[in-house]
């Protein structure tokens, strides 16, 4: 074998250990990184056409957390399209604050009273990751009582809305 391509093999093989070692690292890396929720919060009870808040706190070892994911389930009605709420630069490492979902819609909201919608939260990071899924269950009732966080536990932290259009269990249904 001439010296070029001695040189050249040895370089292109030089090159292509490295990169394998890189890209290694990486998916082992991204193994373990997964978002985590670490605590959540939410009053089990809301009068209709009241904002109810959802507090979360999560964390990523990479700081790279992207969305928050919801999911609300309507008896009657099903599943509604998933929401995702952008996180913010700043809190894509530590996330302290709150989601929320608004009840008081045109067109009355009274049919909410006595339903029970069930939210489902993850939280994705940039690399397409689910943290493991929280859910939370809410009742309407008209002389129903709003829980509040423990004292200190959250921070008051708007982190955005959940974006769904709740609907009467018979609206647009066949």
């Amino acid at each position: 074998m001439n010296k070029g391509t001695y040189l050249f093999a040895v370089n292109f093989l030089g090159l292509a250990i490295g990169f394998a070692s890189v890209a290694s690292a990486d998916v082992k890396q991204g193994e373990m990184a997964v978002p985590v929720i670490t605590q959540a919060f939410a009053s089990s009870e809301m009068i209709p056409g009241y904002t109810w808040k959802v507090y979360l706190k999560a964390s990523d070892p990479n700081g790279d957390m992207r969305y928050i994911v919801s999911n609300v389930y309507q008896p009657g009605w099903g599943d509604y399209p998933i929401s995702r709420t952008k996180i913010r630069e700043a809190n894509r490492k530590e996330l302290d604050g709150y989601i929320y979902l608004n009840t008081l819609i045109p067109g009355g909201y009274e049919f909410l009273n006595f339903f029970t919608l069930t939210l489902t939260v993850q939280i994705q990071d940039r690399n397409g990751q689910y943290s493991k899924p929280m859910i939370i269950p809410v009742t309407f009732n008209k002389r129903g009582v709003r829980e509040l966080p423990p004292p200190g536990a959250f921070k008051e932290e708007d982190l955005g809305p959940i974006l769904v259009y709740l609907h009467p269990f018979d609206y647009g249904r066949p």
